[in-house]
């Protein structure tokens, strides 16, 4: 038994029937690249605005990675002015035990100059300590800033992105659309 549809695929047929059954391939074939390209541009668009996603998301762990640092660094120099200001204070007590060990009078204008002095540098270290300290937090949060910033960036990427696609795929796979 013949059939004009195998004819009309190897394009023997000459018939009626076997054209139909070739425009009806055509048709089948446009409707299959159809929906290849609607798959193809779903893909895209959605991969594009998963990627926004995920680096901002990457973006927010880093920045709150950041917060902890911070927070962390903060009870470090409270610690480490604490620990030197105990240390301070225990050389001015040791100073202060020696002058009356010699006799000195810890009233005496040499004991309270010497004591001044003493004050006047710890107050310095505690000084130095903190500023020390401030300026690591301006560094991180400035840091944390920039972090926060390039994940809103790769997110409006990832949108911008996928409207691109879209835009671009819409004639393709919605051709009555722009009508």
């Amino acid at each position: 038994m013949c059939h004009p549809a195998i004819f009309a695929a190897v394009g023997m047929g000459g018939t009626a029937a076997a054209g139909a059954t070739a425009a009806g391939a055509a048709a089948g074939a446009a409707t299959a690249g159809s929906a290849l390209s609607t798959i193809g541009a779903i893909t895209a668009i959605g991969g594009s605005l998963l990627s926004g996603i995920q680096g901002m998301q990457a973006a927010g762990a880093q920045a709150d990675a950041i917060a902890t640092q911070m927070q962390t660094e903060r009870q470090l120099a409270a610690a480490q002015d604490q620990r030197e200001r105990r240390e301070m204070m225990s050389q001015i007590a040791t100073q202060r035990a020696e002058l009356a060990a010699r006799g000195v009078s810890l009233d005496s204008a040499t004991a309270i100059s010497l004591g001044r002095s003493a004050a006047q540098e710890m107050s310095f270290q505690s000084q130095a300590t903190r500023a020390g300290a401030q300026a690591r937090q301006v560094e991180l949060s400035a840091e944390r800033q920039a972090v926060q910033a390039r994940g809103v960036g790769s997110l409006l990427s990832g949108v911008t992105s996928a409207a691109g696609y879209y835009l671009t795929a819409a004639p393709d796979v919605w051709p009555g659309m722009l009508k």
